[in-house]
């Protein structure tokens, strides 16, 4: 009988087949997932003490579509969610589409403004905020709903469309400028040439754009804490006010299904993305 072939060494770029990188992404893994797996299980618990488990149920989850107040900040969040992303997105793809065609007085300090929500710290954001709509425009907290959770969603807006607008600046950045010359010879307008050749084109950064914008909206607290009113309350505003007494398991349920919802809409974007890839590579082939 033949000797069995030894395995090949790894070659130098193969970074995956060594044990040292195996190792340390387990223990990467571990790190980041660890918590919201242990939260998650104790959402189950048949206990008012996380730290005791007793049993498994399900009748905390009951209690969370049960609590009125919860329904309705969760409701809020995602009004405020939906609003804001569609907003961003359009704001993003403008203020990216204008840096990326064109060039004007003033280009490099609009650059450095449209980066200033993304390294200025939340609470200096949220200061900024209730200092805006308590001095210089004050919003009423009286209006019906959706109405009054329009603060919310200004400002919302103003931290989430410049991180759409990087993703989609950056996603310009491969865009073929000889199919707009040559569209452009063919007789196509701007608009046809903005619809039918830069839009399929950003297609892909206008997805991730809108999930990050969802994703940021949706978990936001501080800026949020400040800008709301007594009658306004979001999720991640109504789980800190429960959490100041006690993580109970009504807490940890509430949270898993955000964490639900939000590996939910990732996997659709993703599949998205994927499907959208796959169509350029076949063109491209």
């Amino acid at each position: 009988m033949s000797k069995p072939e030894r395995q090949a060494p790894p070659a130098p770029l193969e970074y995956l087949r060594r044990w040292p990188i195996r190792a340390w992404l387990a223990v990467v893994a571990v790190f980041l997932y660890a918590p919201l797996i242990t939260l998650m299980a104790f959402s189950f618990n048949n206990s008012r003490r996380n730290i005791v488990w007793r049993g498994f149920t399900l009748d905390y989850y009951v209690q969370v579509f049960q609590d009125q107040g919860l329904l309705t900040a969760f409701g809020n969040s995602l009004v405020i969610a939906a609003v804001s992303t569609v907003a961003s997105v359009i704001l993003g793809a403008l203020t990216a589409l204008t840096l990326w065609r064109f060039k004007f007085p003033g280009k490099p300090a609009l650059e450095g403004a449209l980066a200033l929500p993304i390294v200025v710290p939340e609470i200096c954001m949220g200061v900024a905020m209730l200092v805006f709509f308590t001095q210089v425009i004050p919003w009423p907290t009286s209006l019906a709903w959706p109405l009054n959770l329009g603060s919310i969603i200004i400002s919302h807006i103003s931290f989430s469309f410049s991180f759409v607008a990087i993703v989609i600046r950056a996603r310009l950045a491969s865009f073929n400028r000889e199919l707009e010359e040559a569209a452009k010879d063919l007789g196509a307008g701007e608009w046809r040439i903005l619809r039918d050749i830069l839009v399929p084109h950003m297609w892909p950064g206008l997805l991730a754009g809108a999930l990050l914008a969802f994703t940021l909206s949706l978990d936001d607290f501080v800026i949020t804490f400040f800008t709301s009113g007594p009658d306004t309350t979001t999720f991640p505003v109504k789980v800190y006010s429960m959490v100041r007494f006690s993580v109970t398991p009504e807490v940890n349920a509430a949270s898993t299904l955000l964490i639900i919802i939000t590996v939910v809409l990732t996997a659709i974007a993703l599949r998205l993305q994927g499907a959208d890839v796959a169509k350029d590579a076949a063109g491209v082939a």
